[in-house]
């Protein structure tokens, strides 16, 4: 069994259409991100629709993801457990880093080869999803 730390995750029912909702950004993200020629479009929605895919699925199992420090990385930890799937959290963890990096430190642009290998992994992890 998944555990949802308190300090991370409120309990919270969410309705149906609710938890369509967050599906529906996810899937827009993901296909702007298809549709985009350029590397850092490209990355940057694969990163967001992997978040909200992540909250998406954690909203199913019945949890609202606290907004605190490092609550993507802990978005990553559960989408990770709940598909039983490491990579998603190394991947998706390497992908938080470098967004971190761009963000925060104004020094990081990823190419174009890695911008459509993190796209591939963040689509296949929606394929595992069901989605």
């Amino acid at each position: 069994m998944i555990n949802f730390e308190s300090q991370h995750f409120q309990k919270l029912a969410f309705k149906e259409e609710q938890i369509d909702q967050f599906l529906k950004s996810a899937l827009h993200d993901l296909k702007i991100a298809e549709e985009s020629d350029i590397s850092d479009v490209i990355f940057k929605f694969s990163y967001d629709a992997l978040i909200k895919l992540g909250i998406a699925l954690i909203a199913k199992k019945g949890y609202k993801v606290r907004s605190t420090a490092g609550h993507h990385a802990k978005i990553l930890e559960k989408l990770s457990q709940l598909l039983k799937d490491e990579d998603i959290l190394v991947l998706g963890n390497k992908m938080r880093q470098e967004r971190n990096v761009n963000l925060y430190d104004g020094g990081f642009f990823v190419g174009e080869k890695d911008s459509r290998e993190y796209l591939k992994f963040v689509k296949s992890t929606f394929k595992k999803a069901g989605v």
